[in-house]
């Protein structure tokens, strides 16, 4: 077996990290919220929204787990 250099090792201590501490990886629904909040946080000028929404979606495209207050902020934006 070869050994893992660089991205892997750091994307597995990094999901070990954020399993310890409650995350998990983003759900479909909360990633498809994040694009309709990225788009009108954008409209909005939000600045704080759509660092949110990035940081969600980047997380389900590396498959590493995304803070659960920016879930929470993606999730509750429009109430």
């Amino acid at each position: 077996m070869l050994p893992q250099f660089g991205t892997a090792v750091r994307k597995k201590s990094l999901n070990k990290v954020a399993a310890d501490i409650g995350g998990g990886a983003p759900d479909k629904a909360s990633v498809d919220a994040a694009w309709l909040v990225l788009e009108a946080a954008n409209d909005l000028g939000d600045h704080a929204a759509i660092e949110a929404c990035r940081r969600v979606i980047d997380a389900e495209l590396n498959g590493m787990a995304a803070r659960s207050s920016d879930v929470d902020l993606v999730l509750g934006y429009f109430r």
